[in-house]
């Protein structure tokens, strides 16, 4: 067998200097996602490897409250409506499901699907009430991890997530999980709607809370938030933080602009993908910027 040229190196396997890399033995996840950012930095791993690595980290980190959409924002259907009363709704949302309601958005009886809706069409169409699925329900505390183990164990695609009384706080399915790995997951029915980049949720202690989308533009956050974040050189709120860092953020990561505190809800390694907003404590001053310790 032939030896090496003496002085040379053998060109060793992308899986060899990897795992070289990580024969340090990291002591914890945070050391471990920093052996991995260093393999990204000296092209061990390409940005979207890297991404989904940090998702799957996220995923076991982040629970229900965090990324559901907002009862307020849920499209639902009234089980004493119509077909007619709530079809224009179904063709312009074109939502593969929607919970079902009696009455009132706290009392979801159903889970209704697009798909079944052909059946209203026959010649002995039957009961809306007829064609619901059971509902699942979730506590806002339920970790993505398991949820999403839950979703392909039993098959769901969809659950409502419901507060400490019992009442409907949001819904979340399993691309909303999915894509805190992957990236935002688009078909071909879905719209950039501007009016989707800022959204208020539920308020906080120092007032009203705003998830920003990375690529809402400054001029929409500061008309919907009232705040006066400065234009002249981004366009986006992330392009504007990941400014104020020096580096793209990661998840945690909180900076104070112009009274307001920004905190990252996402990020993947090469832009700002959620942002959380608040208005922050007199006591914090405008152009403090803190990150967590890695």
């Amino acid at each position: 067998m032939s030896e090496p040229p003496s002085g040379s190196e053998p060109k060793r396997s992308l899986l060899e200097r990897l795992s070289a890399l990580l024969l340090r033995a990291p002591e914890d996840r945070e050391q471990l996602l920093s052996l991995l950012r260093a393999a990204h930095d000296r092209d061990l791993l390409d940005a979207d490897a890297l991404s989904m690595i940090e998702g799957v980290f996220q995923v076991s980190e982040l629970a229900a409250r965090d990324i559901m959409v907002p009862r307020a924002q849920m499209d639902v259907i009234d089980v004493v409506q119509s077909p007619a009363e709530f079809l224009p709704r179904v063709i312009a949302t074109a939502h593969s499901r929607f919970p079902v309601v009696e009455g009132e958005r706290d009392n979801v009886i159903g889970i209704l699907h697009a798909k079944d809706l052909l059946r209203i069409f026959a010649d002995d169409p039957p009961e809306l009430r007829d064609l619901l699925r059971p509902a699942v329900f979730i506590p806002e505390s339920k970790r993505l991890n398991v949820l999403l183990r839950d979703f392909r164990a039993n098959h769901n695609h969809v659950a409502i997530v419901v507060d400490e009384y019992g009442g409907v706080a949001g819904l979340i399915t399993i691309e909303d999980v999915l894509e805190q790995i992957v990236g935002d997951i688009e078909d071909e029915f879905d719209f950039d709607e501007e009016s989707d980049h800022v959204l208020p949720v539920e308020p906080g202690a120092t007032g009203p809370r705003y998830r920003i989308r990375g690529i809402a533009e400054i001029e929409q956050v500061n008309r919907v938030m009232g705040s006066q974040l400065p234009d002249q050189d981004f366009d986006t709120i992330g392009g504007l933080v990941t400014e104020h860092f020096g580096r793209v953020p990661r998840r945690g990561d909180h900076v104070v602009l112009e009274g307001f505190r920004f905190e990252v809800l996402r990020a993947d390694a090469r832009q700002v993908l959620l942002l959380m907003a608040e208005r922050a404590p007199d006591s914090v001053r405008q152009d403090d910027a803190q990150a967590p310790a890695h």
